[in-house]
């Protein structure tokens, strides 16, 4: 089965209101690379060998930052949609004649909204429905998922963050 695996952490930051909770961070146990993702697809009885899955993923990341750097929104049925942001430098500038890209443009951010179609839905509301939470403790055997470690559609430690 399928796992969100996640420990839990005391906020430590004296200015938070949070100050002193305890609040879940979600783990990761790897990151797969294009080849490794391929080569999983692959794995699920497709047709395509990984080489070709490979091909049509490597070609799908240098044509999404294309179109996203050519000021389109890139949306992939079912996953969601790409699209950027632009990030000010703070105070910008006093005039529209004064403003330049070079001083009050800080960061250009690829951003992702999730798919929220009713029938494909995978946004933040939906996708904990479908997620089964297990502690890192309760993997390392330190505790069993019935004392905490374990929660199916939901979180430990509720919905505030630090």
């Amino acid at each position: 089965m399928a796992k969100i695996i996640y420990t839990v952490k005391r906020n430590n930051t004296s200015t938070s209101k949070a100050f002193g909770k305890f609040f879940a961070t979600a783990k990761s146990t790897e990151t797969l690379n294009t080849r490794q993702l391929a080569e999983h697809i692959a794995e699920h009885g497709s047709v395509y060998t990984q080489d070709v899955v490979f091909g049509v993923l490597e070609k799908f990341r240098t044509c999404l930052i294309e179109m996203l750097l050519d000021s389109k929104k890139v949306k992939i049925d079912g996953l969601g949609t790409f699209y950027c942001t632009l990030q000010n430098v703070k105070g910008g500038a006093d005039k529209e004649e004064d403003f330049n890209t070079a001083e009050h443009i800080a960061a250009l951010h690829i951003r992702f909204l999730p798919e929220q179609a009713v029938e494909m839905n995978i946004s933040s509301r939906e996708f904990i429905k479908r997620a089964h939470f297990v502690s890192l403790k309760a993997l390392n055997g330190l505790k069993s998922e019935s004392e905490g470690g374990s929660s199916s559609g939901g979180t430990d430690s509720g919905d505030e963050r630090p």
